[in-house]
């Protein structure tokens, strides 16, 4: 009897420790593949929930894939994603308020030259019945590339950044690399000529000394915030005449430590991109802009999530905040963040080693609710997995809140075969503050 209490009680403290912070304590499903001909399919995904019904989320992956749920995220539909002026990659999904789906992504038109657009189709359904698509007028053979999205949620309105390379992967010193801005009025029926907002270029070859990365969030007055990173590091735009007009000269607000082309052992690429989004809620943080993104500040075999906050409309910042809690000298990488516009919570994912000595990886999903100043976090994979340094494994991870329905979205690998996965993460099920 004795020996049985001693087992029971060792098997508790073994549950109780894994619950707070070690295998997955939220059902994770896996999303279909779609079969499009390409060795890295069901990487970098996107994925957006339907503010209409929440049980309608769809997601895009590379190269072509389409993915739908219509409970919820318990079971998944996948195809291939078509159009006639091609599909490639760098899928960027959102709903409008309306319940419109965009689907960005890029193009090899075969009339054009190869990843000269960025074509944004649309579906009212979510079956994905998508039109043929639209784009910003294309710029002679210079290619668009590493786009994304903020959709105005009171005139539906569309502004879209991006990086256009003058040729892509080149050396000479004459080809540079700037951010552009385009928006529709209608809802992606049309677009608005391309204009550059960086004074400051990059070069070409889609490293650190690359402008990339661009990301807009709206004020809640309808200004337009972009940020993107390169050799400057972390740079911000702002413009309050709906993008007729931006500052002459892009701020510099803090230096990315490593780059954003991140070393991280085991992964093919691994980018800290940084992600912009801005508080609309109703919540006490309204107004809050929030620049998330990964650096090796604290050292090449120590990297971190990091948070800058702004309550001024971009004027002034934080310092770095740090969002993974750990204090480990081990890898927290290719970060994405959230925010439900129906509370001002902050949501992330990203992958993480602070467990392992090798090369084993866990998904995490952290949550803030007092406007990033304090974070609780959790293991949302069900168990680690090990990449391999010859397979692509995508730039960016995903992750969609509404009305306290958080889907995160993230490759794993086994055995060398990429798979896509989400996690059910609603707010009642939160974790308790550590």
């Amino acid at each position: 009897m004795k020996n049985a209490c001693i087992i029971g009680f060792v098997k508790l403290l073994i549950f109780s420790s894994s619950v707070a912070f070690g295998q997955a304590t939220f059902k994770n499903v896996q999303i279909p593949p779609v079969s499009a001909g390409y060795p890295f399919n069901e990487c970098e995904p996107s994925i957006a929930i339907n503010p209409k019904n929440t049980n309608q989320i769809a997601a895009g992956s590379v190269l072509k894939g389409f993915h739908y749920s219509i409970d919820g995220g318990l079971t998944w539909k996948s195809k291939k994603m078509e159009s006639p002026y091609g599909v490639y990659g760098d899928p960027v999904l959102m709903y409008d308020q309306l319940g419109r789906l965009y689907y960005f992504h890029l193009t090899d038109y075969k009339k054009g030259t190869h990843l000269d657009r960025i074509l944004c189709q649309t579906s009212e359904t979510i079956t994905g019945k998508f039109t043929s698509g639209t784009f910003p007028a294309p710029n002679g053979t210079k290619v668009q590339d590493k786009h994304w999205v903020v959709i105005d949620p009171k005139t539906n309105v569309l502004y879209m950044t991006w990086t256009q390379f003058d040729a892509y992967d080149s050396a000479d010193p004459k080809d540079t690399s700037i951010i552009v801005f385009s928006k529709s009025l209608d809802r992606g029926k049309s677009w608005t000529i391309p204009m550059r907002i960086s004074k400051f270029g990059g070069d070409c070859l889609d490293g650190d000394n690359t402008v990339e990365g661009a990301v807009p969030a709206l004020g809640l007055n309808g200004e337009i915030y972009v940020t993107w990173t390169g050799p400057k590091g972390l740079m911000f735009q702002k413009s309050t005449d709906g993008g007729t007009t931006w500052l002459t000269e892009e701020k510099h607000l803090s230096k990315q430590f490593g780059g954003w082309d991140l070393d991280i052992p085991g992964f093919y690429r691994a980018n800290g991109l940084p992600f912009l989004m801005s508080d609309l809620s109703p919540g006490k943080n309204r107004g809050n802009l929030y620049l998330n993104w990964c650096d090796q500040r604290n050292g090449s075999d120590n990297t971190d999530v990091w948070l800058l906050r702004s309550t001024d409309g971009g004027e002034s910042w934080t310092e770095p905040i740090k969002v993974n809690q750990d204090q480990t000298k081990t890898h927290q990488f290719l970060t994405t963040m959230s925010i439900d516009q129906s509370n001002g919570n902050l949501h992330f994912i990203y992958y993480d080693r602070r467990k392992y000595k090798d090369k084993s990886t866990d998904v995490i999903w952290a949550t803030s609710a007092d406007g990033g100043a304090s974070y609780k976090e959790e293991t949302i994979s069900q168990k680690p997995f090990t990449p391999n340094n010859k397979v692509f494994f995508g730039d960016y991870l995903g992750i969609a809140s509404v009305n306290g329905h958080i889907r995160p979205i993230w490759p794993r690998m086994d055995e060398g075969k990429i798979t896509l996965w989400t996690a059910i993460i609603d707010q009642k099920n939160e974790p308790k503050q550590k």
